[in-house]
């Protein structure tokens, strides 16, 4: 159901760039973004093609099915059709949130089964070659390198070892990491959801120890504070708290490049899930962990285990061999 309006016709064109607008100062990457608007695109054209104009002021639940049996006379792929939907739904959510419309109408329209793809997971070796890559980085006379180096071994801790998502990190606290335990853990937060917390490997503990206090001591030089557990620098001081999801993208690419490993945010984090299956969790708490609905299908990843093994084991050890060296 629509708002009241003191207006006829509300500007798409206008909403969609507003709607890029704050996807961006998200932190969405530029390719996300040019998906969303090819998504929307679909829709755009939808509405020329049969309504003759792009006004939504009276978008309801009969033109939102009408839309569904568009999209399945012009896609044959369930992918496709899926795509559009979930770009129009998250398109109206922000309607919704800007007080244009009382409810969501896309979300009565079911999508399309989406078609797991089959797991591409970073090599267990690829994984052990930037740990390495990382610790001997750590040992730089540079101290603004060193600190980078150690703000990434904190990276891949919370994506190999807790399956965080780009998304997660770009906005974590510091106060968001719990070493009270014998285990520690990161709690995570989401508007939808209850927080839940994950655990972590055992050596993080030591490398967040040593990570906080060379990060305080260039908080201090650099004239600058911040809550967030990660930062962004230039060579000389750090620039601000917190590192964008493209940016923490960008530094997997550097290292992928740099290494000559196969190497993503995404990759990665696949390994931590075989690496959870290998450790015999729950497949409840393994969902959980993922932040996916019990629904999710692990199968994929369950028929490909035997081609994928993985261990935490390494990491400490290859640690402290390095900070006997120092």
């Amino acid at each position: 159901m629509q708002k009241n309006r003191s207006f006829n016709e509300l500007n798409l064109n206008e909403l969609q760039n507003n709607f890029f607008s704050k996807l961006k100062a998200m932190g969405r990457s530029q390719n996300t973004l040019k998906n969303y608007k090819t998504d929307l695109d679909c829709f755009n054209q939808y509405l020329i093609k049969n309504e003759g104009e792009t006004d939504i002021t009276h978008f309801g639940m009969p033109e939102v099915q009408h839309y569904g049996q568009y999209l399945e006379k012009k896609y044959s792929s369930d992918n496709s059709r899926r795509r559009r939907v979930q770009a129009l739904r998250i398109f109206f959510d922000y309607l919704v949130e800007e007080n244009l419309f009382e409810s969501n109408p896309v979300r009565k329209l079911p999508t399309s089964p989406k078609f797991l793809d089959i797991p591409r997971p970073t090599p267990f070796i690829d994984v052990k070659t930037l740990w390495v890559s990382l610790l001997e980085e750590a040992t730089s006379n540079n101290e603004m390198n060193a600190l980078i180096a150690r703000r990434n071994q904190i990276v891949m801790l919370l994506i190999y070892g807790a399956g965080l998502k780009v998304s997660d990190l770009s906005k974590l606290k510091t106060s968001n990491i719990f070493l009270e335990s014998e285990t520690p853990r990161v709690l995570i937060s989401h508007p939808k959801r209850d927080p839940y917390t994950i655990a972590l490997p055992k050596i993080f503990t030591q490398v967040f120890e040593e990570y906080i206090l060379k990060l305080s001591d260039m908080k201090i030089k650099s004239s600058i504070n911040f809550d967030e557990l990660l930062f962004n620098a230039n060579p000389y001081r750090i620039l601000s708290g917190s590192l964008s999801p493209r940016g923490l993208e960008v530094i997997f690419e550097e290292y992928r490049k740099k290494l000559q490993i196969t190497l993503t945010p995404k990759s990665l984090r696949q390994a931590c899930i075989f690496k959870w299956l290998h450790q015999e969790h729950d497949e409840t708490s393994i969902k959980e962990w993922m932040g996916v609905a019990p629904t999710y299908s692990l199968k994929l990843y369950k028929e490909h285990m035997n081609n994928y093994i993985y261990n935490e084991n390494f990491l400490g050890e290859l640690y402290k061999n390095y900070l006997s060296k120092a």
